[in-house]
């Protein structure tokens, strides 16, 4: 039996499974970087769980990872799985050959935009950043924000002040489109956060963010 025949039977086992113990997803894979959720491919049986799928423990605090049981078949990474039943998001960040398919659940829809900082010198207009010199970079893309990374310290160290808190984003990656450092992101509840370090893998973006003022 060669690797290809092996991975068919894998992802046919995990079909099965997902008939008896599986929840309906519709199954979407993003067109453009502004367009993540297209019309849906298809509705699919899918269960995940976070620990060597034996069912036994519920997910804790900080950790947004899952291995999917579903036809790894009609699925790609970057694709998104948004539950009909279950209210849950997920993306497929890997699947790896022979491996379980790594999924991750979105608790956050944000939009990521660049600004362009002026480079004249001079009399000049205000040279920060305003709704006029942010470039769209991903529009409407659901993702996993959880807190971690490096907090910012405030320097004005008033009374009232608190640090910055660090967070960790991750989102798929889509073909030609480079997240950098200091873009801008905002979530759906207008939460800002402006990017520090960012990490393209196979598994789609991770990226080191802070928060920023509103």
């Amino acid at each position: 039996m060669d690797g290809a025949t092996l991975q068919a039977k894998v992802y046919g086992g995990y079909a099965k499974a997902a008939t008896r113990i599986g929840l309906p997803f519709d199954l979407h894979r993003p067109t453009s970087a502004t367009t993540p959720l297209p019309t849906k491919l298809a509705t699919i049986q899918a269960s995940f769980n976070n620990e060597n799928f034996n069912y036994e423990h519920p997910n804790k605090y900080g950790n947004s990872v899952w291995y999917g049981i579903l036809d790894g078949t009609q699925t790609q990474v970057g694709d998104y799985l948004i539950g009909t039943s279950d209210p849950s998001t997920f993306f497929i960040a890997g699947m790896q050959p022979l491996l379980p398919i790594l999924c991750v659940e979105c608790n956050h829809t944000i939009n990521i935009v660049r600004t362009t900082q002026q480079n004249a010198v001079g009399a000049i207009a205000y040279g920060g950043d305003t709704a006029a010199n942010e470039t769209p970079i991903m529009t409407g893309w659901p993702c996993s924000i959880l807190i971690g990374g490096r907090a910012r310290r405030n320097d004005l160290n008033l009374p009232g002040d608190v640090d910055s808190p660090g967070w960790v984003i991750l989102i798929p990656a889509y073909p030609g489109t480079i997240i950098k450092n200091r873009d801008i992101i905002t979530d759906e509840n207008g939460q800002r956060y402006i990017v520090i370090a960012n990490e393209q893998t196979d598994l789609g973006w991770r990226l080191q963010v802070t928060q920023a003022l509103s």
